[in-house]
């Protein structure tokens, strides 16, 4: 057995009890699920068999569009998350049981990120079989190409936008911060500086991201290339956050 394991599973244990005992941080990650779940039903019940086109060209994207709305809850719970360290004194307390302020920063990453990656799964699973059951003979199956790609993309790309938002809290120290950031950029931003700037767009985070959402990436970057750039965003917050939980008072 690794000698390392005594020393991470109690934080890692730490960490997701507290995840667990505050109510807000805990409907922010349920949240997920029910965001994307309500959107891509109303998208599909809207446009329904003969509007299939409704939704865009790219049927797959389509299909997925929910996930534009429960990314803004994996960015709340990721800002949350690891905001509330930072409330009267929290963090103090948490560095005198884990004295190693890495320690203490990866096992809270870690657990925030497998969190967001299982219920990213499950809301983009249930996202996309409530919506397609409105499509009638247009809907996609489980099995079409692009479909399990996607499946699975979506969870690893909602798990790196709490991530990003994880580690953006950490460098400000302030979810309010980030959520007044990351919520106006993805949904508003992002588009506008897309179709000012074209190209450069693509590398966006949130972009880049839903590149695996998509059927045709031509003249972007690929699913896994996309996931890739996302990853890069995340890291650098992440980066940025931990430099300022080692460097700054608790």
């Amino acid at each position: 057995m690794s000698t390392a394991n005594p020393a991470v599973r109690p934080v890692l244990h730490s960490e997701w009890i507290k995840i667990r005992s505050v109510r807000a941080v805990v409907w922010c990650l349920l949240g997920i699920v029910p965001a994307a779940v309500a959107i891509s039903v109303l998208a599909g019940a809207t446009a329904g068999e003969e509007g299939a086109d409704a939704l865009g060209s790219d049927r797959l994207a389509g299909a997925f569009f929910g996930l534009n709305f429960g990314q803004i809850a994996a960015i709340a719970f990721g800002a949350t998350a690891v905001a509330g360290e930072y409330h009267q004194g929290a963090l103090r307390v948490s560095l005198s049981a884990v004295p190693d302020r890495t320690r203490f920063f990866l096992g809270k990453v870690t657990v925030i990120g497998a969190l967001a990656l299982v219920v990213g799964w499950a809301a983009g699973l249930v996202s996309f079989l409530a919506g397609q059951a409105f499509m009638g003979s247009a809907a996609l199956g489980l099995g079409d190409p692009g479909v399990p790609r996607a499946v699975f993309g979506s969870g690893c790309y909602l798990a790196l936008m709490a991530l990003f938002a994880a580690g953006l809290a950490a460098l400000l120290r302030s979810g309010g911060a980030v959520l007044g950031l990351l919520i106006p950029f993805v949904l508003i931003v992002s588009f506008v500086v897309g179709d000012t700037v074209g190209g450069v767009a693509r590398y966006l985070p949130d972009r880049a991201g839903q590149a695996v959402l998509h059927q045709d990436t031509a003249g972007g970057l690929g699913p896994w290339s996309g996931v890739a750039v996302t990853a890069l965003w995340a890291g650098a917050a992440l980066a940025a956050g931990w430099l300022a939980v080692r460097r700054r008072d608790a």
